[in-house]
């Protein structure tokens, strides 16, 4: 499966970082998005619980074939609570249900959104193969997994995609994952790669975020690790604009870097941002202001870990905490 070099990750239009916005603007802004030529849109189950599936399935209406669409089972919201559940039965239903939401009759892309530790992954991965073979998905992708759990899928069913958390300041797929996934020809697919805002001055005090925003549960955005954390945002500021790029664009511009198999998936819900993220495809930024740039914000000048120790036990990546 060939993927696009970058893609538009629409969780939160519907989901995750406070007040969305409006239907008709989230249609609007993944219209924008399709017009300026992005090429694949990454959505899910759990987003909204689906309103972000049939958000994207309105704005692709008509144009189905301009754009790689990808989403995820195996997480949703059952009762209002986050649920991972990866057992064969649950997995087809989703489909089938994001089929629906999106007024599609396959989905190029469908990623394992987390794996069910109660479920053996080849469990979760042979149902996926079975509607890869059913014409209802095109590949099959997995989220937040470990090499080890690459591995052992890859021995039930071809694997054309990994979704993990990458940027700056979260390197975790730096301990293998990028290696394998190169090695193995499968595309790597980074999400949050501008750290869920924190390179791209989307927050100036975690304080004023919306009470229902994610990062408030997060321990960067918290104030015993935020302090050390906004310490190094003028510095990165300024190398940004010795780079002749916002912040947004030399956040992204690294991830690029990082190999031709790495997509990154930046998300947003501003027009003028869509179009700022997308024009890092263009630019040619220094080796040396890279360089600098992973000096700068690194796994050893962050403060605190990615996640707090509830969800970070849903997660199976390898980690700079357990190493």
């Amino acid at each position: 499966m060939t993927l696009p070099r970058m893609g538009l990750g629409c969780m939160s239009l519907s989901h995750a970082y406070g007040v969305p916005p409006s239907e008709g603007e989230g249609v609007a802004l993944l219209r924008a998005a399709l017009d300026a030529g992005v090429g694949m849109l990454d959505t899910a189950t759990l987003y909204g619980g689906g309103r972000n599936e049939e958000l994207v399935g309105r704005a692709i209406a008509g144009r189905r074939d301009e754009v790689v669409l990808a989403s995820k089972g195996g997480m949703a919201l059952v009762d209002g609570v986050r649920t991972i559940d990866g057992r064969p039965g649950t997995l087809r239903a989703q489909v089938d249900a994001s089929l629906r939401r999106l007024g599609v009759d396959r989905i190029d892309l469908y990623y394992l959104h987390r794996w069910d530790r109660r479920v053996a992954i080849g469990e979760s991965v042979g149902a996926l193969d079975e509607l890869v073979r059913a014409g209802k998905i095109g590949g099959i992708g997995l989220s937040e997994v470990s090499v080890a759990r690459l591995r052992e899928a890859q021995q039930v069913a071809p694997i054309a995609a990994v979704q993990n958390e990458y940027s700056l300041w979260s390197r975790n797929p730096e301990l293998g994952m990028l290696d394998a996934t190169r090695e193995w020809g499968v595309a790597f697919v980074a999400f949050s790669p501008v750290a869920r805002g924190f390179l791209s001055r989307g927050v100036d005090d975690p304080a004023q975020l919306a009470p229902n925003d994610i990062r408030r549960s997060m321990p960067r955005f918290q104030p015993e690790h935020w302090r050390a954390n906004a310490a190094l945002l003028p510095a990165w500021h300024a190398l940004a604009e010795e780079a002749g790029c916002t912040p947004a664009q030399l956040a992204i511009g690294w991830v690029l870097s990082r190999g031709e198999h790495v997509i990154p998936i930046p998300g947003t819900t501003n027009p003028a941002h869509l179009h700022e993220d997308l024009a890092a495809l263009d630019l040619q930024i220094a080796p040396d202001v890279l360089v600098r740039a992973a000096a700068l914000i690194s796994t050893e000048t962050v403060s605190g870990p990615r996640y707090a120790p509830g969800p970070a036990a849903d997660v199976d990546t390898e980690s700079f905490e357990a190493a």
